[in-house]
């Protein structure tokens, strides 16, 4: 939810962001001041701010916030300066361990009640804040990805939601009326363009091959160019094909907008994945969701693997162990932190405790996370920095119409061939 990056981004950019979070090495800082950096902007901003804002008061320290989309940018430029906010909302559990192993991130292990905080979190979410057995990231908000939204005024699924690919299919052809299109597609997020378009290669594999054949392959253990990576590349293909505007528009249009034209009139598209933040976001957060708008879980394709559900996480860091940044951290994971998130909406709790949603649509989607049988994380998320970038800039070239499936998969086998290499 994570999360994004280029390789490249211009010193003085780094440095403006940097400085109006007031991020340095800690000598000299206001000990009751946390300087934090994360991808949260507008109303998510807004959410988090409210969130810290009861810690503030009860312990008079305060909270400096920065939020970014270049944040990888930045703690990769961070972290042989030691240029650093106090604690970060980090890329993902990937970057964060390769952090860890630099020796940046500081260990959280003393910092929290880790027993308490083991019991209400769920253990997929508790095992992906660690590496080498020691905790290093804690999670503060949880996703749930793979929803089909839909505008109930179009047509309603919530009596009997499509259960396999092909029932989508059929039944979205079936009911579509004027829509322009079957899909509704936009992957642009700024310097993470393309990340959408990861999620749908992820949900399609995840259903066409399983968890085994998921994780095996962002671990660098299946290669791009396996036929089961193809067919998951394939098959979103055909999505982009049956998208409104086509491939040209869904690589300019902002992500947060993607899903508006399913209340165009007529309607621009019938369907529209993302996950369940989009509630909060576009034309969504105008509306009510359960009356105005819905969404049915990413349907089986292979019958062998319908119990599993991809997930995402916010993840956070500690780079400079202050007694209030500790402090911070403590309060961040509790249920009373997460249930004011969680509270205004768009959002699902990492702790099972909190249970403050303000609709059944985000109530389900929060149980739909805590109770999976199979809960699989974000892959890209968990991919080398360097995979991570080149998964969202083949997607953009492969959705534009300018590299074929082929060329990208070959493409990122390249990279994978490096990428995944034993550290010297």
């Amino acid at each position: 939810m994570a999360r994004r990056f280029r390789w490249f981004l211009p010193l003085v950019v780094i440095a403006l962001v940097m400085a109006a979070c007031g991020t340095s090495t800690p000598s000299g800082a206001d000990p009751k001041t946390v300087t934090v950096i994360g991808t949260w902007t507008d109303a998510e901003q807004d959410a988090f701010l409210a969130m810290v804002k009861p810690w503030e008061t009860d312990t008079g320290n305060k909270v400096k916030y920065q939020g970014t989309r270049s944040i990888n940018d930045i703690l990769a430029a961070g972290i042989p300066t030691g240029v650093l906010p106090d604690l970060a909302g980090l890329p993902g559990p990937g970057q964060m361990a390769e952090y860890a192993k630099a020796g940046a991130l500081q260990p959280l292990d003393e910092v929290l009640d880790i027993g308490t905080y083991t019991d209400e979190t769920s253990p997929a979410l508790v095992d992906l804040g660690k590496s080498d057995g020691k905790t290093y990231g804690i999670f503060i908000k949880a996703a749930l990805k793979g929803l089909i939204y839909y505008n109930t005024a179009s047509h309603d699924y919530s009596a009997s939601p499509p259960a396999t690919w092909d029932e989508l299919i059929s039944q979205g052809q079936a009911n579509m009326g004027d829509a322009d299109s079957l899909w509704c597609v936009g992957i642009e997020s700024g310097d993470a363009s393309g990340w959408p378009a990861t999620d749908w290669i992820e949900n399609i594999l995840l259903r066409q091959s399983g968890p085994e054949v998921y994780n095996d392959w962002w671990a660098g253990k299946v290669k791009w160019t396996d036929p089961k990576i193809k067919a998951a590349f394939d098959l979103y293909m055909d999505v982009v094909k049956n998208t409104y505007g086509g491939g040209t528009n869904a690589v300019a249009t902002k992500f947060e907008l993607a899903g508006d034209p399913l209340f165009k009139s007529p309607p621009g598209c019938e369907f529209f994945e993302q996950a369940n933040f989009m509630s909060g976001l576009g034309k969504f957060a105008d509306l009510k969701a359960g009356t105005d708008f819905n969404a049915f879980p990413f349907p089986a394709i292979n019958p062998d693997y319908t119990k599993a559900v991809e997930g995402a996480g916010d993840l956070f860091g500690m780079f400079h162990a202050t007694d209030a940044a500790k402090s911070l951290m403590k309060y961040l994971v509790t249920a009373k932190a997460q249930d004011i998130w969680v509270k205004a909406g768009g959002a699902l709790s990492a702790n099972k405790n909190a249970t403050s949603y303000p609709d059944d649509f985000s109530k389900n989607a929060g149980a739909a996370v805590a109770n999976a049988e199979q809960f699989v994380f974000d892959a890209s998320d968990l991919m080398p920095s360097a995979m991570n970038a080149a998964f969202w800039s083949h997607l953009v070239s492969l959705t534009s119409g300018s590299e074929t499936v082929d060329e990208a998969l070959k493409a990122l086998q390249t990279v994978a061939d490096d990428a995944y290499k034993p550290a010297a």
